[in-house]
């Protein structure tokens, strides 16, 4: 049986995509390889991430205040750090920052209106 090994992209639609992905390397850092796109080697993975798949029920309110029916997350290295970038660039910030036993979440909206997960992982998560 062919298996899927990973996600190899997330791809979606804005209506102006350059200035969304440089807005995103300003605010967060991504790799500005291109204009056009974000590539993460695995290698700069915390040890402890992981590139989560997870379908949601279509009544879950967990990516309000957005209308999507999608949310991205990020793993990052400073939650605090990366949350004040995305407020100074912009960003509107959501909800309060909370802790669990695998890492630290916090949210924004994006300029298209996304929501946005970012997640600073604990160095005792799982893997």
């Amino acid at each position: 049986m062919a298996k899927a090994l990973g996600v190899g992209g997330i791809f979606f639609k804005s209506k102006d995509p350059q200035a969304l992905m440089t807005w995103y390397q300003a605010c967060l850092g991504l790799p500005d390889e291109s204009k056009d796109y974000a590539s993460f080697a695995p290698a700069l993975m915390p040890a402890n991430g992981a590139t989560v798949f997870s379908p949601f029920k279509s009544t879950t309110s967990y990516f309000a205040p957005s209308k999507r029916e999608f949310m991205i997350n990020f793993v990052v290295d400073d939650l605090d750090g990366a949350l004040r970038q995305v407020a100074d660039g912009g960003g509107t910030l959501v909800g309060d920052v909370q802790s669990f036993d695998y890492g630290r979440f916090g949210w924004f909206i994006d300029p298209d209106g996304n929501k946005v997960e970012l997640w600073e992982p604990t160095a005792t998560a799982a893997g």
